[in-house]
């Protein structure tokens, strides 16, 4: 049931940001906002009035933070997989680089370090 919930849930969430990415939502949703702001004085500016734009946003401003952090952690997974994958047949490698997303800080800024070192070292000309 989980499993099938979560399946309808990244279904939903792929299609939702394929549509919301497309050039012509933002143009209906710029109709949208010029209609509503074209109605402001035909309902004198009125509370209920900006309580409708101010509804709306909210609501769809709260439905997509939660489909683009599900499609980016989706697209960030899949990187990951494909960039162990090139590191895991390339010999010269560092196997120990393929789980870099589980280090905690102070091991990635130790890591960068030695980065930042070896590409200083690099480019001084020295043989590494």
């Amino acid at each position: 049931m989980a499993s099938g919930l979560t399946n309808g849930f990244a279904r939903v969430a792929q299609w939702t940001s394929r549509q919301a990415g497309r050039a012509s939502t933002f143009i209906v949703a710029s109709a949208l906002v010029i209609g509503w702001a074209a109605l402001g004085p035909l309902y004198g500016w009125s509370d209920t009035w900006q309580l409708i734009v101010n509804t709306v946003s909210s609501v769809v401003t709260f439905f997509m933070v939660f489909l683009i952090q599900n499609t980016q952690h989706r697209d960030t997974q899949a990187i990951q997989l494909k960039l162990d994958e090139l590191l895991r047949v390339n010999e010269a490698a560092r196997d120990a680089l393929i789980n870099l997303e589980d280090l905690n800080e102070e091991e990635l800024v130790a890591l960068k370090a030695t980065f930042k070192h070896l590409r200083a070292a690099r480019l001084r000309g020295d043989s590494i």
